[in-house]
């Protein structure tokens, strides 16, 4: 199987990577992780660990493999620059002291598999959100290349076209999956965002049906490594900002917005970070429920 090795930047941290950070494939203690996906050459499985002198190994299986190989750097952080990112918060200079060092936004140029996770985490809870997705893997996609034990979206063409019932059995309602559907139709278009400026990136992904900022903000995070993203009418994420950089234990987004501005371009880096930290504001209202849909 194909392999190659690359120095990563200094203060490289594998497991401070936003993509393993967010993986549920993190493995070894921040030392190796695993991506399975559908890439423009074919379905591959990268494995991405660290070696020895500082070096990162990549390893890939599959007719994408070495597209899986092109992309490793990118994926974990390689090319992000966080030069122009400084503390503007004593909570900010804290987290960059103790979590800071090593991290890295990394970007997968996946696009419609970052879509598709995005919406079906629209207004429903996380844990339900991740639980849907799993299901869609092992139901209706396919064992990925290689040894490790992951499993594949289905094609964009499948996706396209799952019936709405198969979605029910997902806990996904009609209308998220309505909009993954046309989505899917239409990933060619999507994918084209990977070659585009963030601004107009954000303009193709919102002129999709279903894709408002928070989606939008959440693809261009994963899929094209966007710093200055951030998740505008998060239900939670404008009370955290405004909690940990003002004491104010509820918010709106402007308030938030206003509160990031002097990071402008890094913006983004501030909630990963406070993420990262375990930063939370005090939560007095309602929850997003748990609540399935299967039975109903």
């Amino acid at each position: 199987m194909p392999t190659r090795t690359f120095a990563p930047p200094a203060q490289f941290h594998l497991g401070r990577s936003t993509f393993a950070y967010k993986s549920a494939h993190l493995l070894s203690h921040g030392r190796q992780i695993v991506w399975a996906t559908r890439t423009p050459e074919g379905a591959g499985t990268l494995e991405v660990s660290l070696g020895d002198a500082a070096k990162v190994r990549a390893e890939a299986w599959g007719p994408g493999a070495d597209w899986m190989l092109e992309q490793a750097p990118r994926l974990v952080g390689c090319d992000d620059d966080p030069s122009g990112f400084a503390p503007h918060h004593d909570v900010v200079a804290k987290l960059m002291r103790d979590r800071g060092i090593g991290f890295r936004i990394g970007r997968t140029d996946r696009v419609l598999e970052s879509v598709v996770a995005a919406v079906l985490g629209q207004k429903v809870h996380a844990a339900l959100a991740k639980e849907s997705l799993r299901k869609l893997r092992w139901k209706h996609g396919a064992r990925a290349p290689g040894p490790h034990k992951e499993w594949l979206l289905p094609t964009d063409e499948q996706i396209a076209k799952l019936p709405y019932h198969d979605w029910h059995a997902l806990n996904v309602e009609r209308k998220r999956a309505r909009i993954i559907r046309y989505a899917a139709s239409r990933a060619n278009r999507l994918e084209e965002i990977c070659t585009m400026s963030t601004v107009d990136a954000d303009r193709r992904l919102q002129a999709f049906e279903g894709i408002g900022p928070w989606t939008s903000a959440q693809v261009r995070i994963t899929a094209l490594g966007d710093p200055d993203a951030v998740m505008v009418g998060d239900l939670h994420l404008k009370n955290t900002v405004c909690w940990a950089l003002a004491g104010e234990a509820r918010g709106t987004d402007e308030r938030m917005m206003e509160l990031l501005e002097p990071y402008a371009g890094h913006r983004g880096r501030v909630p990963l970070l406070l993420k990262m930290g375990g930063i939370t504001a005090p939560r007095y209202g309602p929850r997003l429920s748990h609540r399935r849909i299967e039975s109903h």
